[in-house]
């Protein structure tokens, strides 16, 4: 996935492996033939969403300081994509959580600084934009410079933030040479599409699935349908990732597409993957965050001639042939357990 010259006979260590851009990222460096990988998550392995064992995996807290340079030692590039997070309906609610968060990349950037890694990636994210830029669906496309004057996503977003500013801090006064992507809505299978963690296009794919499968063919969207957004799809994301982590690139730098759609229109383009014709119930209680954000480009296509090119409908496809197959699967199971009690 990733193009261009890579020295395979590093150590990488992902934190956040056991989550669903770490276990993509993870899948993409064994395809590379990186043969010391280490995948870090503070979940079981028996829980993660991608596990592989030719890879080093360590079940780790990296909350905590010890834990931070356990898991770093020898490690000559490291991805942090660690924190505790989730969808709109998560981060709206649990705000403290969020912005606990911050002690991961502190006290991983200190591990960093001690044992001399080469290089450090940090996931940031779009949350961390100026709330005043984004208070219409019509958006102008965000861009590097939109985040200050600082107004993040409360909680999430502030969190971010400034772990933005200790990555350039730990670049500027001790040398560790850190990259930061702000990402902008990532999606694709294996990762979380139900239990209150997950996000807009795993979410309404699970409903048009259930709506399917149940033969109600209705659906509850979140707000008023009319929310602009733009969603990156996770093979994007992944090649991003690494070419940013690789390149010359200091400052914080969007990564994410710039198709941007209504949640209407996301909920059209699912309607055609799943093979449904939804009737829509609009919840306007719900969180639904800002009415409109979008990716600037420009920096990107300017600093590694790339951007994002997963058009959503395509990625949608394979989104919601995955969810489905695990939701059939469930069902299935469900009824097979249910069938072996009543006998």
């Amino acid at each position: 996935m990733f193009q261009g010259e890579v020295d395979t006979d590093t150590t990488v260590v992902v934190c956040g492996a056991g989550g669903f851009i770490g276990g993509h990222l993870v899948a993409d460096l064994l395809r590379q033939g990186y043969d010391q990988v280490r995948a870090v998550d503070i979940k079981p392995p028996s829980q993660w969403f991608q596990k592989f064992p030719q890879a080093d995996n360590r079940s780790l807290d990296l909350r905590e300081k010890d834990n931070c340079y356990r898991a770093l030692e020898g490690a000559d590039q490291v991805y942090n994509l660690a924190a505790d997070m989730g969808g709109m309906g998560f981060i709206e609610h649990n705000k403290a959580l969020c912005m606990l968060s911050v002690r991961i990349n502190t006290h991983l950037l200190m591990a960093a600084r001690d044992m001399d890694v080469g290089r450090y990636f940090y996931s940031s994210s779009a949350c961390v934009y100026n709330a005043e830029k984004q208070d219409t669906p019509d958006v102008e496309p965000l861009s590097e410079e939109d985040a200050y004057p600082a107004l993040a996503e409360d909680g999430y977003g502030w969190e971010k933030l400034f772990s933005e500013r200790m990555c350039r801090h730990f670049r500027e006064d001790f040398d560790v040479t850190t990259r930061v992507a702000r990402y902008h809505n990532v999606y694709g299978p294996f990762g979380t599409y139900d239990g209150g963690r997950e996000k807009a296009p795993a979410a309404l794919t699970r409903k048009a699935i259930k709506a399917k499968l149940s033969g109600s063919g209705d659906i509850v969207i979140w707000g008023d349908g009319t929310q602009t957004r733009s969603f990156m799809y996770i093979d994007d994301c992944v090649r991003g990732t690494q070419k940013i982590m690789h390149s010359d690139i200091t400052d914080p730098i969007n990564l994410g597409s710039d198709e941007l759609v209504t949640i209407n229109e996301l909920v059209d383009v699912i309607e055609k993957a799943v093979e449904v014709d939804l009737d829509r119930e609009y919840d306007l209680t719900k969180p639904q965050g800002v009415d409109g954000r979008n990716s600037d480009n420009t920096k990107i296509l300017n600093e590694l001639g790339w951007e994002p090119p997963t058009a959503l409908r395509d990625g949608m496809e394979v989104t919601a042939e995955w969810i489905e197959e695990q939701m059939r699967t469930h069902r299935e199971a469900e009824t097979t357990s249910r069938f072996a009690v009543a006998h």
